[in-house]
């Protein structure tokens, strides 16, 4: 039980420093979030706990740039899914009008009737 209540101090720990990112967060608030996450990761002695926080030191620029300009790359991410499910939908076809625009009429908001084959 200490180890589930060990991981699920961590985890709000995290969400709780990535919950700063709509506030404008300064240094020092940033700064003691996280050696809350580490300390608690410290604490638990839990090898999954020592990835996570190894996963967060590697990302670490990335998360602070996005803490700091709430950006993320979660628009491009989602169509790069939806491109690659069109594509495994369209498996055996070889067209590539015809994929062009099955990727368009998936990735845009136009109605199909108005995508020419360009």
């Amino acid at each position: 039980m200490a180890n589930r209540t060990a991981a699920w101090n961590a985890k709000e720990d995290l969400l709780d420093l990535l919950a700063t990112a709509r506030t404008r967060p300064d240094r020092e608030q940033v700064r003691d979030l996280l050696y809350r996450f580490y300390r608690r990761r410290a604490d638990a002695g839990l090898p999954e706990l020592q990835r996570l926080a190894t996963t967060v030191e590697t990302w670490w620029p990335e998360i602070l740039a996005f803490l700091h300009t709430g950006i993320t790359n979660a628009g491009s991410e989602g169509t790069n899914r939806v491109i690659k499910i069109v594509a495994r939908d369209a498996y055996g076809f070889r067209d590539p009008v015809n994929q062009r625009l099955r990727t368009r009429c998936a990735t845009t908001r136009r109605a199909r009737g108005h995508l020419d084959a360009r």
